[in-house]
């Protein structure tokens, strides 16, 4: 019995590790994808975008609207490509930050209402992705293949050169 439980133990843990990049790549997609049409439509708004981040109080909206706008469109085009996935996701993090603290404020009274709410969600979400990257179907993946066994053998020369 203990015999199969380590077998199927073992096989769920082999299995998890094959696809640990699912669930980097989903999120990355998904998130990608909202914060490219929530930028592209701030930025097709933009009065209307200014008028509200004025009425929350946000200082400089009309310089704010669009910077959050860009933010929110190249840093979501940046997620779908998987392009300096774990960089892009902390200004993308911060807008989340800014945005519950200014336009959700109000509707959140506990740990209850913080959790509900789809701000709090995407940030985990960058969170996420900033811990542990954009997965293997990404440009980071690409990339870090391409330039790291370059990267250490620099390293490797240097280290040789000191000795």
């Amino acid at each position: 019995m203990i015999g199969r439980l380590l077998s199927l133990r073992t096989f769920v843990l082999r299995t998890a590790s094959a696809l640990s990049w699912v669930p980097q790549t989903a999120a990355r997609i998904a998130l990608g994808w909202v914060f490219v049409q929530s930028g592209w439509g701030k930025l097709h708004d933009l009065p209307r975008v200014v008028e509200y981040f004025g009425s929350l109080g946000i200082p400089a909206p009309h310089i704010q609207a669009p910077f959050v706008a860009g933010v929110e469109l190249v840093g979501g085009l940046f997620l779908l490509l998987g392009l300096f996935t774990r960089i892009v996701s902390v200004p993308l993090a911060m807008t989340m930050v800014v945005a519950l603290l200014t336009a959700k404020r109000a509707d959140i009274a506990s740990a209850a209402d913080l959790y509900g709410t789809v701000e709090f969600l995407y940030l985990i979400g960058f969170g996420f992705l900033a811990a542990f990257g954009a997965g293997l179907l990404s440009l980071d993946e690409i990339l870090v293949r391409r330039f790291a066994p370059a990267a250490g053998a620099a390293q490797a020369t240097v280290g040789q050169t000191v000795a």
